[in-house]
Formats: C-alpha cells, sequence, structure tokens
C-alpha cells in the first residue's frame, strides 16, 4: 500500500487486516454508497487528506457491499466515517462534514504521533473539547453505551431515573471516545461512570443522583423534558409540508430520502424536512405515534401520507392537494 492513497476495503477480512497494521495506528475509514453524490464529494476530502496525512491509513469500504461490518458498526446512513486505533473505534462522524473531518483528522493523528514536549498543549486542547461536550446541552450524560442501549447496569439505572422524572437530557457515549473517556476523570476528579452534567457543572454520579431523588431536589436541579407527544405534534405541525428524512434538502442520507426529495422538488411546493437522524427519541417516537415503521414520512397539514411507496402512488393526488397550499 502506498503512501498518500486511500485503499478500498472489499471484504470483511481485508477490513480487519488493514484495522491491524501496525505501522499506522490511525485508520479512517469511509463507510459510502455509489448512489449518494454526498459520498463522491468525501471520497475527494479523504484522498486530499491521505496526502496530508501520510502517516495515517484512509479506507473507503461500500457500506451495502460488506453488511456485515456495516451491521457490527451500526452503519444506517451514508457517508459515516470511524476513526480507529489498535484495532477500537474511538470516534465517529456521520454525515457529509468535511470541515469535521478534517478537523477529527488532525486531532486524532496528533495524539497518536505526539512527543513528550507537547503534552501540555495536547492537555490544554482536550480541556477545551471536553468543556464543550460538558456544556453540550442544558443537562449532559457520560455513560457507557446510550440511553436506548446503555452497556453498564449504573449508566442503565441513571437512564431510567432520569427518564422517570420526564428529565430532558442528552448523552455521550464514553466508549465511543477513549481520549474523553479517560480525559473527564481527570478534568472534574471523578473516577467513575456515569457523571452527569448540568449547565456544565458536574452533579455526579448515579449514587449522587439517587439521594437527589430521596430528597426530592433531583427534579428542582435537572431541567424537565418537553412530552414526546408534544413535541412531534409540534414538529408536524412545523410547515404545510413536512418531510421527516435521513439527511435534509441539500443532503439526502439514504436512497429513499434521496428519491421523496427528487419527488417533492419537482413539484416547486415550499416543504421543511427533520433529519430523523439528528434526534433518536424523534426517530423512535414517530414511528410509534404515527403507526409507520420506515422512513422518510411525508406529512401535509398535521396529516400522514405515507412514505416513498405512497407518494410514488398517489402523486397526481398529491400534487393537487400540495398546490392548494402555494
Amino acid at each position: 500500500m502506498a503512501a498518500g492513497e486511500v485503499v478500498v476495503a472489499g471484504s470483511a477480512e481485508q477490513f480487519q487486516q488493514l484495522l491491524q497494521q501496525k505501522e499506522r495506528a490511525l485508520v479512517v475509514v469511509h463507510f459510502w454508497a455509489p448512489w449518494a453524490p454526498q459520498c463522491a464529494q468525501m471520497n475527494e476530502v479523504m484522498a486530499t487528506l491521505a496526502k496530508e496525512h501520510v502517516q495515517v491509513t484512509f479506507v473507503q469500504l461500500e457500506a451495502e457491499a460488506v453488511p456485515e461490518v456495516s451491521e457490527k458498526y451500526e452503519i444506517s446512513s451514508v457517508p459515516t466515517f470511524l476513526f480507529f486505533k489498535n484495532s477500537q473505534k474511538v470516534d465517529r462522524l456521520d454525515g457529509a462534514h468535511a470541515p469535521e473531518l478534517t478537523k477529527k483528522v488532525q486531532r486524532h493523528a496528533s495524539s497518536t504521533s505526539v512527543s513528550a514536549g507537547s503534552n501540555d498543549n495536547a492537555k490544554e486542547d482536550l480541556n477545551v473539547r471536553l468543556k464543550k461536550l460538558i456544556n453540550a446541552a442544558p443537562c449532559m450524560l457520560f455513560m457507557k453505551g446510550s440511553p436506548k442501549e446503555p452497556r453498564c447496569g449504573f449508566s442503565k439505572q441513571m437512564v431510567e431515573i432520569l427518564n422517570k422524572h420526564g428529565i430532558s437530557f442528552s448523552s455521550f457515549d464514553i466508549f465511543s471516545d477513549e481520549e474523553v473517556r479517560q480525559g473527564l476523570k481527570t478534568y472534574s476528579n471523578w473516577p467513575t461512570y456515569p457523571q452527569l452534567y448540568v449547565a456544565g457543572e458536574l452533579i455526579g454520579g448515579l449514587d449522587i443522583i439517587k439521594e437527589l431523588e430521596a430528597s426530592g431536589e433531583l427534579d428542582t436541579v435537572c431541567p424537565k423534558a418537553q412530552k414526546l407527544e408534544d413535541r412531534l405534534k409540534s414538529l408536524i405541525n412545523k410547515a404545510p409540508v413536512m418531510l421527516f428524512m435521513k439527511g435534509n434538502k441539500q443532503t439526502a442520507r439514504c436512497g429513499f430520502s434521496k428519491q421523496i426529495i427528487e419527488i417533492i422538488n419537482n413539484t416547486g411546493v415550499d416543504y421543511e424536512t427533520f433529519d430523523i437522524l439528528e434526534d433518536e427519541e424523534v426517530r423512535q417516537g414517530l414511528k410509534t405515534y404515527s403507526n409507520w415503521p420506515t422512513y422518510p414520512q411525508l406529512y401535509v397539514k398535521g396529516e400522514l401520507v405515507g412514505g416513498l411507496d405512497i407518494v410514488k402512488v398517489s402523486l397526481l393526488c398529491f400534487t393537487s392537494d400540495i398546490a392548494f397550499l402555494k
């Protein structure tokens, strides 16, 4: 494999071999699809980054051609980028965000080859990143796994308590980034997980949250969540024509969403979109609320029209109804 080139992984075996290379500590994998134009753009970005970071292995893997790898790493849309160090996943980027991809490559590449003389700068950069993560939402939970799939008993209990009290929170999976996992322990002087932060301040771990719940203080400390049903109603009625999809108008992130966007664009009608990949609560909740298990979903005047197949079948009626809204 020549330095400065992007490698194509055509099988699970080849992918695994690339992860196990000893001479290159950082491997960046682009899960892509030939039908998605944004993937072609990001392939060009990868080619440029490969020339700039010859010590990094850049890999293209067609997501639908190697399904066992895509399923293992829960690739639900393209483009998706995974970052590996010593065969372990350390970071992830969903979507065609060239500036963010460049930043992540630079950060992980520099942390891999950091010298003793630059340790202070590395610590300072990490602290800046940790502060941003802690303040990413009014209530931030650093846990093992995700609220949908906790990966330890303490994290599971924490999520159950927060949900029981209707507390609005965002989360960060510390298994996805070893640098954050270790750095946050030092930053906050708290050695275990989960860790809960409100307004950028550490509240504590599971024991502290249990004490706050027992004393009745938890409801005053943490922000309450808007009821999901009310939130879904508000989103559905945000615009006369509302499309819930993977991606957005400019960048569809699955083939079905891409097709329905093209159909609606051909009508010339104004519409708004919501990217369900950016909000797991909405993504799962809307399936139950509307009794429709897949995406995209199109709504007109707050009523579900259906998915791509329904829109295709009822195109004439659909166009007439939409025209009335102009």
